[in-house]
């Protein structure tokens, strides 16, 4: 077999990896990473927690990175401490091996079988979850037959010259293996795949244990890289870089002690390519039984060296949609949220300036409101071309309702702005430039309407955020009463003027319209409830329509 066919099949056995490796993560991710992710921000209470739980979902997801991209969320959110999330990452590093333990064993009977009954789930049930699990075992066939396929090029290549002119350079110069295995980790993004593959070419017998535990320790550093590269923030720098210090901090030692190391490894039974393995997990494991008591000091000095920027001045400007989240579904959609609450928060002030508007008509309360209004429209637009831009194709059935739900969420919250700015804004100035105020019975049912959209929009956010079944009813329910309201002040009100023909025509008119566009606000902070009612699926009658 020639040299050009030679490195043609072992390019597309590492291709085939690398493969399966991404298949698997993304297919749990997509199926299972928002219950994974709610759990972690649920159980994260001390650093024992933690660290297990960085293993078991490590475990899960075959992917360091994506519980990475998890807890650099939580911890950028202000939702997770950084000292435990540090403890995720140890647990973390751990959970990536187990994948290397299970691919050492001799599974061919496994490739045939898991291919078989990835496609046999796959085909089960038209189901999301069936899916991702289906192509996670599909994934896991494929990268046990790319281990196969490598294993037998790799007993091809071990004959050629010039393979053993490579393996001669690395085993001069360990800082060159370690650079090598950083760049390599680092461009196949993949740690998992990288140590695979050293245990596939020191099964050849060309490479010595010294050499083999350096490009481990390569590949432990350069699997921290990504997230870090990735980081849209300076707190989100926080994380990825604490990680990327303790596996930095402990290949020097292991360097350092690589003597030793290999002392030790001769008294051992191992063979090369078991020794790869063992290493991989032992460096993980003593990293994370050192480091799980130093947390603490580590998460102070990382906070000390990536202080958290200033926000911007306007407060449209998106803070929590950074470009990571675009490649991960949940997180994007996590982040879509937190700016949804902020857009909500925006109504709010407005709701507040509005009522001081009517009460003391002053002309700095109206520019407040249509100020907020514009950052208003600013952020929603910001966040309708984010959730655009998340890859719906990859998406599980869950996550797609998800962003359709927040899409609805925030058009509603700019429209109910919109009315308070255009529509009752303009009808307080009204009232200002003819030098009159509102009347006690007209703020009196104004105050009212007013406590009453702070409620609807409190149960609004219950039910957005928490899928609060409840909430949503109450929400629908809500929608009666107010009409009711705004009937019952118009009648009064058309009682009091009706005497007086010429204060009907100006200021009982604006009164009127007052209570009309306070129903629309409340009839856009109440059409929350019908997609999470929808998504649940449960029933209830549309009252207030």
């Amino acid at each position: 077999m020639s040299g050009t066919t030679l490195l043609i099949n072992l390019a597309g056995a590492i291709a085939l990896l690398l493969w399966g490796s991404h298949m698997i993560s993304t297919a749990l991710q997509r199926g299972f990473g928002t219950p994974l992710r709610h759990w972690m921000g649920r159980h994260l209470n001390n650093r024992w927690m933690a660290l297990l739980s960085g293993i078991g979902i490590t475990g899960i997801l075959q992917s360091s990175t994506a519980v990475s991209l998890m807890a650099t969320s939580f911890t950028a959110a202000g939702t997770l401490s950084l000292a435990p999330a540090l403890a995720v990452m140890l647990g973390a590093n751990i959970g990536s091996t187990l994948v290397v333990q299970l691919m050492s064993f001799n599974t061919a009977i496994a490739i045939p079988l898991l291919m078989l009954g990835g496609f046999v789930v796959f085909k089960l049930r038209d189901n999301s979850g069936f899916e991702s699990a289906g192509c996670a075992m599909i994934g896991l066939g494929l990268m046990l037959l790319a281990l196969s396929l490598l294993s037998a090029t790799l007993g091809h290549i071990e004959a050629t010259p010039v393979f053993h002119a490579v393996m001669a350079g690395l085993e001069g110069d360990t800082l060159i293996a370690l650079l090598v295995a950083i760049v390599l980790t680092l461009i196949c993004h993949s740690s998992v795949a990288v140590v695979l593959l050293v245990a596939s070419l020191a099964a050849t017998g060309v490479m010595t244990p010294a050499t083999a535990m350096v490009l481990v320790l390569g590949a432990n550093i350069g699997g921290a890289l990504p997230p870090v590269l990735n980081a849209g923030s300076t707190v989100a720098l926080r994380l990825p870089v604490g990680n990327l210090m303790v596996r930095a901090l402990g290949a020097v030692l292991a360097m350092a002690l690589l003597p030793w190391l290999t002392q030790m490894a001769a008294t051992t039974t191992l063979t090369t390519p078991q020794l790869v393995v063992w290493f991989h997990t032992g460096f993980s494991a003593v990293l994370a039984l050192t480091f799980i008591w130093l947390t603490g000091p580590l998460a102070r000095m990382l906070e000390r060296m990536f202080v958290q920027e200033a926000r911007p001045e306007d407060p449209g400007m998106p803070l929590y949609l950074d470009e990571a989240g675009l490649s991960v579904a949940y997180l994007g959609l996590s982040n879509s949220v937190r700016e949804s609450l902020r857009a909500v928060d925006m109504l709010t002030v407005m709701l507040d300036r509005l009522c001081v508007l009517f009460e003391t008509l002053e002309q700095g309360a109206a520019d407040e409101i249509r100020q907020v209004d514009q950052s208003l429209d600013l952020l929603s637009a910001a966040i309708r071309a984010y959730l655009a831009d998340l890859g719906h194709d990859g998406m599980s059935d869950a996550d797609a309702d998800r962003a359709q739900e927040i899409l609805m969420f925030v058009i509603n919250v700019e429209h109910a702005g919109d009315i308070l700015s255009s529509n009752l804004t303009q009808l307080a100035t009204r009232r200002a430039r003819r030098g009159e105020q509102f009347t006690e019975f007209e703020m009196n049912h104004i105050r009212l309407l007013h406590w009453e959209m702070l409620t609807s929009l409190r149960l609004a956010i219950s039910a957005f955020l928490g899928e609060d079944l409840y909430a949503a009813h109450q929400l629908v329910v809500r929608k009666e009463a107010i009409r009711q309201m705004e009937a019952s002040a118009s009648r009064e009100h058309f009682k009091k003027l009706r005497e007086d023909k010429n204060a009907w025509a100006e200021s009982g008119d604006i009164f009127q319209r007052v209570l009309r566009d306070y129903r629309r606000v409340h009839h856009h902070i109440a059409a929350v409830a019908y997609p999470v009612i929808d998504r649940l699926g449960e029933e209830t009658p549309l009252q207030g329509e």
